[in-house]
Order: structure tokens, then sequence, then C-alpha cells
């Protein structure tokens, strides 16, 4: 036999051994829809750290951020389904971007397994002190006073806060006037100087400003109040349940990957979640609502909170930028 030929045999038995062997069977990579330093980058790397040990396997975090998390997310999409490239994103790929681009490089529903959402992120409206309200009633009938002299920040067309504003706009039949930035980490600055009256914030950026009276809130997201917040009512308390701010982080893999892969990821994240100083310290102390939802549970999230989004953007008119 040539030289070559058992070359060529050797590669093929031992790339035969590599897929026996229990996944997994080599490092696997952590795609990051967003820059390094925000709240999702931390803890995507928390997670990985707790992984690499739990898999003895290095888990090695890639931020690719760009285009609303288009760019990761078309990665990922054509990546081999082998369990070896994970996708770390949040509802704005799943949830929001379908309804705000006319054409994707991929198909949410079909290119995708979702595995596990980790935690939800219900956001606040909050407010510069000078805005003379003190609850969202109050503030809706100021608004009906004055419409169009009343503004609120977001980070953009469709993003999460622009969708939640166009919603209560909508509900309360009141004029707001939408006014986008260009990151994410600029609206609630901007409320603290006065550029701004009104943003919708996530608990976790909020909290220091609202302790120290820089901002003040109206109303916070989803079906209960944060135990960090008690006393802040929610949306659907105050009788607009449709007003959705919440966010949420979730992982995902190429459609095809082994049903092994997709269940060891998805008890092994879900361990790290129920972890009692880490659940605490990491997520709860710093008001995201841990959850750690099987393969079966995220996926019907997903196709419900995607048709709660479609109206919000049909209501909004947010066209992607």
């Amino acid at each position: 036999m040539k030289p070559t030929r058992i070359l060529a045999v050797l590669l093929l038995c031992f790339a035969a051994a590599v897929q026996a062997q229990p996944w997994p069977a080599k490092p696997v990579r952590l795609i990051v829809a967003y820059p390094p330093g925000g709240g999702i980058d931390v803890m995507a790397r928390q997670v990985a750290e707790k992984l690499t040990g739990a898999w003895g396997q290095a888990v090695v975090v890639e931020n690719r951020p760009g285009a609303n998390t288009i760019v990761a997310t078309d990665a990922v999409a054509k990546a081999p389904a082998d369990g070896y490239t994970l996708l770390f994103t949040t509802d704005a790929t799943f949830s929001i971007n379908p309804h705000l681009y006319a054409k994707l490089p991929f198909d949410t529903q079909r290119d995708f397994i979702p595995v596990t959402m980790l935690v939800l992120l219900q956001q606040l409206l909050v407010a510069h002190p000078s805005v003379a309200a003190n609850s969202l009633a109050e503030l809706i009938d100021l608004a009906r006073k004055n419409p169009g002299k009343i503004n609120y920040a977001s980070y953009g067309s469709g993003s999460q806060p622009h969708l939640s504003g166009e919603m209560l706009k909508y509900k309360a039949g009141i004029d707001l006037v939408h006014i986008p930035y260009k990151g994410i980490s600029l609206a609630v600055p901007a409320v603290m100087a006065g550029e701004v009256q009104l943003t919708f914030s996530g608990i976790a950026t909020s909290l220091a400003p609202l302790k120290s009276g820089r901002i003040k809130a109206f109303a916070i997201g989803g079906p209960k109040r944060s135990p960090i917040w008690p006393e802040l009512p929610t949306f659907t308390e105050l009788g607009f349940p449709e007003v959705e701010t919440h966010a949420w982080f979730g992982l995902f893999v190429p459609a095809g990957t082994p049903r092994e892969a997709v269940t060891r990821i998805y008890q092994d994240t879900k361990k790290i979640i129920e972890e009692p100083d880490f659940r605490q310290k990491q997520l709860v102390d710093k008001g995201y609502d841990p959850v750690g939802s099987s393969p079966e549970e995220f996926s019907k999230y997903i196709l419900a909170d995607r048709a709660n989004r479609g109206q919000a953007v049909k209501i909004s008119g947010a066209k992607a930028e």
C-alpha cells in the first residue's frame, strides 16, 4: 500500500475514533452575539468556566458582535452540527429580528435547536427625577395633558425599549417621542443627565441610580415583582399586561446536532443555574430571573414570544436600521 493511502486510512480511522467518543471529545466554542464587557458576555464567561470544569474540555468564548446579532447567528447556523459550536444570544435574535428584517441569511426556526433559556431580565420604566409624576397613572395623565412633549430613549428602532415604549403609547393612548441612541449603555445615563425623560432599563443597570435618587421607576415587566425592588408594581398589576419589557439569554446549537450533546449541554447548564451560590450572587442579586428551561419548554416559549413581539413591531412600525 502506498504511503499516501496508508496516511489517508489512518486519518479516517482517527476521525472515526473521535466520532465514537462520548461528547465532548474536544474543545467547544461558545459564540456570543454581543461585544465583551456587557452583562451577557460576563454571564457567558462564567458559564463557560463552569462547563469547562464539568466537561474536562475547554469552552472558549468567542465574541462576534454586529448587525443586531446576525453576524454571530449566521456563523453558528453555518457551523458543523456536532455540538462543538454553541450560540449565546438574546430574544433580539429569535423573537424580534424575524419581524424587523425582510430577509435573514438563516431561518431561526429551521436552522437551530433551542437548548435552554438561562435567565429572564425584566426591565423597568424609569424617569429623570424632574418628571412631574410618581406613578404610572400620573405619568399617563401627564402625557395626555402634554402630547408630544415627553420623550423616551431606546438603543435603536426595534430594540426592546422601543417596542415597550410604543406598546405603552398604543395601550395608554398617549403620545411619547422616541429618541434612539446608538448603544444599549447610553439610555440610562441620558436619563440621569436629563437629556431625555424616560427609558426602559434592566433592573441590574437601574438599581444603583435608583437607590441614589438619580432616576425613579414607575413599573416593571414580568408576571411578578422583583425580589430586589419588591415595592415596584408590575405593568400587569397596573392594567398593561401587553407591555412586554423583558429580555432573555439563551443557548442554541445548529439544527441536526446530536441529541446526546443537546441534552448534556442543557442538563449541565441547568446545574450551574441551580447552584445556590451562583444562583443568588450572580443571578438573583443582579436582577436576573433564573430559568433553566428544557429544549422543549424553550422552543414552545420562543414561538409565543415571537408572536407577541411581532405584534409590538407592527404597532411600532419599526424597521431594521
